[in-house]
């Protein structure tokens, strides 16, 4: 297995990061600050293609790969955590559901406008009762003629608000051995009765939109049914592992802008006649950093290229978006250290990479969810 960068995925390297350092990082404090939205940058990512990346030409999409895809969530999150996370959440869990379980009808229907960046969608798993617990799923979907009539209730739903469709995690019904089939429906957000709310008050990735989801007796065709519905439940696993992928890119990215930081600081800050830089204590912060940064990649990297040749990736997701985002936490929290006292103002960035990077610990399943993962796939 060779890590090497293909050129197509160098170029993909190459475009990402000049757009995000010209264009999402000079914006991203203000985004934090604001809690805006970055809606203008999502409309340019959509023109240049950033949003349909994995996607097949002829659905709208560039025609690249998972790896190429994880360049750019790592590239663009660590101009900008917000961006990031929205961005990840738009392709990994917005738009691949549909292409990986859709009908035809349904990917040029809802899939062609979201790899052509025109609109963005959401993925409704979550719930106030039903977090880690995603079996526990209370959302119930009733078959009444030839429409499901959706009721229930969502939290923490990343793009809800500028979403043109949320797929939508429902019960539907009971298989033989009386437990619940969970099955995804995409639901346009222009439905009667569903209602879409964005209150919350977050630490981090403050401009990604988080909604609350509401649906009364919402009613939407049954050919919007997404896939198999007795397989729903193994359709969103898979989807996460997916995810997974894309949010340890994301850490990765915000622990890259974390080390530069530290590591630019470090070599201008003196104290006791030399550059803190020269100081073992620092020096040993800023290996261990760049050294987790590092394996993160590689292990980011490796998941993919699993996914991309068709193999089981179950596991390596799991290690790479935990092991990401803990060591993205450390090198964000060695970053603030390393900075002392300018660390805590919000002048100097690093406070705003630690805020972001923590709910890559609790977003796609916690990292307790991920050693758990791990173990069931080790056999235990």
């Amino acid at each position: 297995m060779n890590f090497e960068l293909t050129k197509e995925q160098q170029m993909i390297r190459d475009m990402v990061r000049d757009f995000a350092e010209k264009e999402i990082a000079p914006n991203a404090r203000h985004v934090d600050q604001t809690e805006e939205f970055p809606i203008d940058t999502f409309k340019k990512m959509g023109e240049l293609g950033f949003l349909g990346i994995p996607f097949p030409e002829k659905y709208g999409g560039v025609g690249g790969d998972t790896i190429s895809y994880a360049i750019a969530v790592e590239e663009v999150g660590r101009a900008c955590g917000s961006t990031g996370l929205s961005y990840a959440a738009a392709v990994s869990l917005g738009a691949s559901p549909i292409y990986y379980f859709g009908t035809e009808e349904q990917k040029q229907k809802y899939l062609v406008p979201l790899a052509s960046g025109e609109t963005l969608a959401a993925f409704g798993l979550t719930e106030p009762n039903a977090g880690s617990d995603a079996g526990g799923t209370r959302t119930k979907a009733v078959l009444d003629g030839d429409e499901y009539v959706i009721n229930g209730e969502k939290c923490f739903i990343t793009n809800a608000e500028f979403a043109r469709t949320i797929t939508v995690t429902a019960v539907t019904g009971k298989d033989e051995r009386g437990k619940n089939i969970i099955s995804a429906i995409i639901v346009p957000t222009n439905t009667p009765g569903l209602t879409i709310n964005s209150n919350y008050e977050k630490l981090g990735v403050r401009g990604s939109n988080t909604c609350e989801i509401v649906l009364e007796d919402v009613r939407v065709p049954k050919e919007n049914l997404l896939g198999d519905p007795n397989t729903g439940f193994k359709q969103f696993l898979y989807t996460l592992d997916g995810g997974r992928i894309s949010i340890a890119s994301l850490s990765v990215g915000i622990a890259q802008a974390a080390l530069e930081k530290a590591l630019n600081y470090a070599k201008e800050r003196t104290q006791f006649g030399q550059n803190i830089s020269k100081f073992q204590a620092i020096q040993f912060k800023l290996a261990d950093m760049a050294m987790e940064i590092e394996l993160a990649r590689n292990m980011v990297q490796k998941a993919a290229w699993l996914k991309d040749n068709g193999k089981p990736f179950t596991k390596e997701s799991a290690y790479a978006k935990l092991f990401a985002s803990e060591a993205g936490f450390r090198a964000c929290n060695q970053a603030i250290q390393i900075h002392g006292g300018y660390g805590y103002m919000r002048e100097y960035d690093v406070e705003r990479y630690l805020r972001d990077i923590k709910l890559m610990e609790i977003g796609e399943g916690t990292s307790e969810i991920q050693r758990l993962v791990i173990a069931r796939q080790l056999g235990c």
